[in-house]
């Protein structure tokens, strides 16, 4: 038998990863990629700024759920 509860659950799981890829998207295409398009791949500078930059996002989000998960304990 299927738990509501545990639907609910996996379904703000899916949002909240959906809304994490949505940012990390938005913000590194931003940051990285020219705007002028006038190579129809990644060049290699886009590619190495957007490794980072998805890097960077993690780390930052590693941080905060530490930092939240501290308070929440407090």
């Amino acid at each position: 038998m299927v738990n509501p509860q545990n639907i609910a659950m996996a379904e703000q799981e899916l949002e909240s990863v959906t809304d994490l890829f949505n940012r990390i998207a938005e913000s590194c295409h931003t940051k990285c990629i020219s705007t002028k398009y006038t190579q129809s791949d990644l060049t290699q500078g886009e590619a190495v700024c957007i490794d980072r930059c998805v890097s960077k996002f993690f780390e930052v989000n590693v941080k905060i759920g530490e930092k939240m998960q501290k308070m929440g304990q407090n």
